[in-house]
């Protein structure tokens, strides 16, 4: 029972780093790093630079830079933009640190799912706020920046704390990651359709007209139908002729 306790502990902190390092890296750092230099947390050996002040110092400073780049419409979709190159290596790397010095195979695997993991919380917080971003005031903006670095917080402290519960919502997250990104996508389709309209970009040519026969367009102009010939008229003309 002791071994499933310490392989949940040691799953739970590869796959809480990496998830934290796709919603925010610096806040996911500051809280790894503060727990494992106040002595609140033992960290694994490949995780224990984080505790180092410069490293400390370095993520708080850029923390701070977020903090306020991530409640402008239109700046936050460009800082994440940007960050996708940072991210998602950064949570592979984390998660290899996270296992400790195990076998080179079981450290891949767990850079290889963390790196998958960074990528999905990151494209759902990217996703959502380009959605957000139509709206006019910035107050969803704000809301959801402050949610986000609650959900760090209080998901890597479940995750050091309460392994198995983490565990359990990490799976619901991932299932509701599959069901969701979906609609993010085409949500992020439609806002970009509309900025392209917005900015004077090309537009979608209209689907071609079906051809419609000659006869058929002749019937339209002329509606009205022909008489049909007098023959009364016919045969008395012929009668004179003959007489």
């Amino acid at each position: 029972m002791e071994q499933l306790d310490q392989v949940a502990a040691i799953l739970a902190m590869t796959m809480g780093a990496a998830w934290a390092s796709g919603i925010n890296l610096y806040a996911a750092i500051l809280v790894l790093g503060l727990m494992g230099s106040t002595g609140n947390v033992d960290l694994p050996p490949g995780l224990e630079i984080l505790s180092d002040p410069l490293v400390l110092f370095a993520a708080g400073a850029m923390y701070c830079v977020e903090f306020f780049a991530d409640k402008i419409p239109g700046v936050d979709t460009g800082w994440d933009m940007m960050h996708t190159f940072v991210r998602i290596p950064a949570g592979a790397m984390m998660a290899m640190g996270a296992v400790g010095e195990v076998d080179p195979v079981v450290g891949l695997a767990a850079g290889i799912m963390g790196g998958g993991l960074a990528a999905t919380t990151h494209a759902a917080k990217t996703g959502s706020r380009a959605i957000i971003n139509t709206s006019p005031e910035p107050f969803t903006n704000w809301t959801a920046s402050v949610a986000e670095d609650v959900a760090v917080v209080a998901g890597l402290w479940t995750a050091l704390n309460h392994p198995v519960l983490f565990l359990v919502l990490m799976v619901l997250f991932i299932v509701l990651m599959i069901w969701m990104l979906p609609k993010l996508w085409r949500g992020i389709k439609r806002v970009v359709a509309k900025l392209r309209s917005l900015f004077g970009g090309k537009e979608v040519p209209p689907e071609p007209e079906p051809v419609v026969p000659a006869s058929v367009t002749a019937e339209a102009v002329d509606p009205e139908p022909k008489e049909p010939p007098d023959k009364s008229a016919g045969a008395s003309s012929g009668d004179t002729a003959a007489r």
